[in-house]
């Protein structure tokens, strides 16, 4: 059957919410540009609307708060294109992690939703494709009218949630490309970290990984391995690889967002099982995950063990999404293992991203969470180690240039303890 225009259904569904309204709407590959296609052409219909979500830095490029003075947005991210509308103060941002931004989700005042789904099957179901996230979180609080927008380009994988059309309130069709990320080149320093993150990883092993270059370093690290999982928020195109490697490889994510031929080949995967949020990042779910290594990358160390994942020069430029979620999971579920990874210096050498001490409003994970740390120069394991042993370790993994710099700060803050 034929479905109304973006345009025209969105507004018959307007006309169902108040005139100060709170809507939910999708990010990573389920973020609906063609509604910020039609914003940006008519910004007057986002007056009195606030957005909230989870927008994924680096990969969700849509200001929700920026098409009109009267719009406001609350966000767990901080995505570079919300920056303006940010230090404007319309858009709030949130410090919670992925699994406490579910339980926020499900209480804070909702009046409607929009869902990004694929064109319905025989029976009238469609699917949330390849980004359930926090779909069926939406979809399970009552009373709340819901806008499907049907893309014919969002993949139905056999394994990912489907919803009756009966669930919508109103229903839209927009057949344009959904969100492509494409990897990058990868610095070498990359290359030598993946290789030390795969000297942690065995046959039998599940693996999380966070999104970005230490996701395309470490599955490039161990292309050709066989027997084992992955259960992570989210997957991108060189999974690929490791599907054709291992036909027993299984893949339980929420999220899948890259190029084309990952989307093509997801429509069909059937050992790739999407699940929700609650499902992907709970300690509940992750601790019954056994020998779950928990890979994600962060911006700075200091000598203590803490992590800043979120800011750079005291400016805040991301959110903690799953990191601390995965890491405690990790040390929850049975031989797991939590590792972070980042190079050992930014600027070209300049500055030491092992550093002496933390800001206490840039930490971003605690010390007490922290156990393997890898760079270019090798891996410290933190757990039970001391105070003196942690900084002894974390200095040995720095860039040398910078080691005896960080000696002598950990000796004069050790004096002070």
């Amino acid at each position: 059957m034929p479905y109304p225009s973006l345009a025209e259904a969105f507004e018959l569904f307007r006309h169902r919410l108040p005139a100060q309204a709170r809507l939910y709407v999708g990010g990573a590959s389920g973020e609906p540009l063609g509604l910020a296609r039609l914003f940006r052409a008519e910004p007057e219909l986002t007056s009195g609307l606030t957005f909230f979500g989870a927008w994924v830095a680096g990969m969700n490029m849509t200001d929700w708060a920026g098409f009109h003075h009267e719009a406001r947005a609350e966000t767990i991210f901080l995505p570079a294109a919300q920056r303006p509308s940010f230090e404007a103060g319309r858009t709030r941002f949130l410090p919670l992690s992925y699994s406490q931004a579910w339980h926020w989700m499900a209480a804070t005042p909702l009046d409607g939703a929009v869902i990004l789904v694929s064109p319905p099957d025989q029976e009238g179901n469609v699917s949330l494709g390849v980004s359930p996230d926090f779909s069926p979180l939406m979809l399970a609080r009552s009373g709340v009218p819901l806008l499907g927008i049907i893309n014919p380009q969002m993949p139905a994988p056999p394994n990912s949630p489907k919803v009756p059309l009966s669930k919508f309130a109103q229903l839209a069709e927009d057949d344009h490309p959904i969100l492509e990320l494409a990897g990058g080149a990868l610095p070498s320093a990359f290359r030598t970290i993946a290789d030390n993150i795969a000297a942690l990883v065995n046959e039998g092993d599940t693996l999380q990984f966070g999104v970005g270059n230490v996701q395309q370093a470490i599955l490039s690290a161990l292309q050709g391995r066989r027997g084992l999982h992955i259960y992570s928020g989210m997957v991108s195109d060189p999974v690929l690889g490791m599907l054709d490697a291992d036909p027993t490889l299984r893949v339980d994510t929420g999220v899948a967002t890259g190029t084309r031929a990952l989307y093509d080949r997801m429509a069909s995967e059937t050992r790739v099982h999407f699940h929700p949020v609650s499902k992907t990042h709970f300690a509940s779910a992750l601790a019954a995950v056994p020998r779950l290594r928990a890979i994600n990358s962060v911006i700075e160390v200091d000598l203590f063990g803490q992590a800043n994942a979120e800011f750079i020069n005291g400016r805040q430029v991301a959110g903690q999404g799953g990191l601390n979620d995965f890491l405690r999971g990790a040390a929850l579920s049975e031989g797991g293992l939590a590792i972070t990874a980042l190079m050992a210096t930014a600027k070209g050498g300049e500055i030491s991203r092992i550093v002496p001490r933390l800001p206490p409003d840039a930490v971003t994970v605690m010390r007490t969470d922290m156990d393997a740390v890898i760079t270019e120069y090798g891996t410290a394991r933190l757990h039970g180690k001391s105070i003196d042993a942690r900084a002894e370790a974390l200095i040995s993994i720095a860039d040398p240039r910078h080691r005896a710099m960080l000696a002598e700060e950990w000796e004069a803050m050790r004096r002070r303890l």
